[in-house]
């Protein structure tokens, strides 16, 4: 499965609204998990089996409750049961798409 995921708090008591420190605690908990993931600046996509990336979800949501009262978790799942490497994959299909229309 793939999943795009965005984890935040609220309630930090920042003057600046900033998140950044919470955020990359989360990404840093994807990261050591060993599962293929990638970060762009708005989601976190992870790609594994139903319960090894729910708890890497899991696990992100607890780092990111350390920096604020309250946890905001927005997700997203493609469950495509026997395809694997699809984190690239899709992409890949993508741009060959848009390359052979024009």
């Amino acid at each position: 499965m793939l999943v795009a995921f965005s984890v935040a708090p609220s309630g930090t008591g920042r003057s600046d609204g900033s998140v950044h420190d919470a955020v990359a605690a989360a990404v840093r908990i994807v990261r050591e998990s060993g599962l293929p993931n990638r970060t762009t600046s708005m989601f976190t996509e992870i790609e594994g089996e139903w319960d090894e990336v729910m708890r890497v979800v899991k696990e992100a949501c607890d780092a990111v409750a350390e920096y604020g009262s309250r946890v905001s978790l927005v997700l997203k799942a493609d469950i495509r049961p026997g395809y694997t490497g699809e984190l690239d994959a899709k992409v890949d299909r993508l741009e060959a798409a848009i390359e052979n229309d024009g």
